[in-house]
């Protein structure tokens, strides 16, 4: 999710450089919002709490 918002986001500064500010403010809302926040950290650590939880439940 995080990778296509931020696809969009250099879509958007390449296509029409004068929107480089609607892309940043868009992106800074996107970011400092709580949900979207605990969503990209889940999408990121997903892997290795797993396999924490794996190598500790042996």
């Amino acid at each position: 999710m995080m990778r296509i918002l931020f696809g969009l986001a250099v879509a958007l500064i390449v296509a029409w450089p004068p929107l480089f500010h609607l892309t940043l403010l868009g992106a800074t809302a996107a970011a400092s919002c709580p949900p979207v926040l605990a969503f990209g950290a889940g999408v990121l650590f997903w892997p290795r709490i797993a396999r924490a939880i794996k190598r500790w439940a042996r």
